[in-house]
């Protein structure tokens, strides 16, 4: 048991980073349970791969509930007008990787859970990183506050999202990608990628764990709960950290990571 949580402590822990930083934090999940081999059935690590993004959630809502909250905080009905505005943008653009993942979860959990997927999503992704940002650099944006972001571009966006069903791609990076290529400011595409995951990854949660069923022996739900807890202090400090690392530097350095961890893995792999 002892064991158990300090495993589930340092999953937490990389959870709490990758989950907003665009390297993929299922992908790094995966990879670690190859080497953090948790005591528990199968059925159980796919709820708490999925369910311990819950801590990251609530970090979001944490740093980001006067902007979220329609009332009070002193908005004025422009203000309040604003953020309904930003709710119907984020609910577009949660809709094609909520149809997608309601009717294919079990297929994509079956045919791309490995650790060859994440090894190939990450670094062909790496590599989109390095090159949008190079197309990009010197260009002004054409979105520069939420409040510039269409419906029609927030579907776009949104579809960019269902990409992110495929482990190793990362939730943030695909969404950042679309962002960036449609003309999304870095921070604006950051923050929205952050607004978009409160009921994307809250609704994966729910349905992993209706789909598993709320019969957690006591084990289980300590292993949940430390797990979430860990994830939301260490997401608050992660997101923090991205917010203000983008305001001087761009995602190259991503890129750069998710394809040098890319070929480790393959190397990894091919020895073993």
């Amino acid at each position: 048991m002892i064991i158990d949580i300090i495993k589930v402590i340092i999953l937490g822990i990389i959870q709490g980073i990758t989950e907003w930083l665009p390297i993929s934090s299922t992908g790094h999940m995966i990879l670690v349970d190859e080497f953090l081999k948790l005591e528990v059935s199968k059925e159980f690590l796919n709820v708490f791969l999925v369910v311990i993004q819950f801590g990251s959630i609530l970090a979001v809502i944490t740093l980001f509930f006067k902007n979220l909250f329609p009332y009070g905080f002193n908005k004025d009905k422009e203000e309040t007008k604003n953020t309904f505005y930003l709710w119907l943008i984020i609910i577009i653009g949660c809709l094609p990787a909520a149809i997608v993942g309601f009717f294919f979860d079990d297929l994509i959990t079956d045919l791309f859970f490995n650790s060859w997927t994440v090894a190939i999503t990450l670094i062909f992704y790496g590599i989109l990183f390095i090159i949008i940002e190079n197309y990009r650099k010197g260009k002004k944006p054409t979105v520069e506050t939420t409040k510039q972001i269409t419906i029609k571009t927030a579907l776009l966006i949104g579809l960019f999202q269902v990409l992110a069903l495929i482990p190793g791609t990362s939730r943030s990076g695909a969404t950042i990608l679309g962002g960036l290529i449609l003309g999304l400011d870095r921070t604006i595409a950051a923050s929205y990628t952050f607004y978009l995951a409160v009921p994307v990854m809250a609704g994966a949660s729910l349905l992993k764990v209706m789909k598993f069923g709320f019969n957690f022996t006591g084990v289980e739900m300590t292993l949940l709960v430390i797990g979430s807890i860990v994830a939301y202090i260490v997401s608050i400090l992660a997101i923090r950290f991205l917010l203000h690392y983008i305001k001087k530097n761009d995602f190259k350095i991503f890129g750069y990571y998710r394809i040098i961890l890319g070929i480790l893995i393959i190397i990894y792999f091919i020895f073993n």
